[in-house]
């Protein structure tokens, strides 16, 4: 009893932690003035989505923009991820915990030191300010999520299923579609869920090798958190966790969807 009573209480505290902080969010966003020691704004504007949907940028073509090249980004990062999982997770062999950790050298290392090697390096092949060179640059902290997340995906099935599929028959192509990618649906949502968002949310390493030349929603959205604009930051922010929530919700029912039709179909 008691130990259900403690459960409760940290949930019912972690919601408030989560929730507290977005109704203030959703406050900033649509206040005009806001002093101390206000609870509540005093007075309210639409001035942050007039801003959005009419100021100088063209924000909506960033932001589909954004969502374009972090789908780009995200497919790319499953598809390596995807293979590189299977090895570290399936096979034995020497220095595997060697490579396990090199896999999250990306998130160790500063993202400055990084960024500002790979700019010099992609100046000198011509990938610099392009939209090529930003995806690659958003591979170095987008790989580790999805290799990790997929890699013990790999280690909990194991490769019993395939092996039964292989024995009645089937291909390795037929095996992989047909068997491997349904089973590991589930980690292959929650990758790509966390890739799109490291992806979308990058903004030092997009300005670093884009130059200018790339905008992405995050590199609009910072400036105004820095400079204090709280109802113009606190709007930004809000379009961008909606859009993030949008997507991902779409992105799961869509894969859950096919996987759905293919299995009944050949059941």
């Amino acid at each position: 009893m008691k130990k259900n009573i403690a459960f409760n209480i940290v949930i019912y505290l972690a919601v408030f932690l989560i929730v507290l902080p977005l109704i203030v969010l959703l406050l900033w966003g649509f206040s005009k003035r806001w002093p101390w020691p206000y609870i509540v704004p005093r007075e309210y504007s639409l001035r942050g989505i007039n801003y959005f949907l009419t100021g100088y940028g063209n924000s909506t073509k960033i932001l589909l923009y954004s969502i374009f090249l972090s789908f780009v980004v995200t497919v790319i990062t499953l598809i390596i991820s995807i293979p590189a999982a299977r090895a570290l997770g399936l096979y034995e062999f020497k220095g595997k915990s060697f490579f396990k950790l090199l896999v999250l050298l990306p998130l160790i290392i500063s993202p400055v030191a990084v960024g500002i090697g790979i700019q010099v390096f992609f100046i000198k092949i011509g990938l610099a300010n392009t939209f090529l060179g930003v995806v690659l640059v958003h591979l170095i902290p987008c790989l580790p999520y999805g290799i990790r997340i997929l890699t013990d995906v790999f280690e909990i099935l194991g490769e019993s299923m395939e092996f039964q599929a292989r024995t009645l028959g089937a291909s390795k192509l037929q095996t992989f579609f047909y068997v491997t990618l349904p089973l590991i649906s589930p980690g292959l949502i929650s990758a790509a869920s966390l890739v799109f968002i490291v992806s979308l949310s990058q903004y030092f390493l997009t300005f670093i090798v884009g130059g200018g030349n790339v905008i992405t929603f995050s590199m609009i959205m910072f400036p105004f958190i820095q400079s204090g604009d709280r109802t113009i930051a606190a709007c930004y922010s809000i379009v961008f966790i909606v859009t993030t929530l949008i997507l991902l919700v779409v992105m799961e029912k869509k894969v859950k969807a096919y996987y759905a039709i293919e299995n009944h179909f050949y059941i």
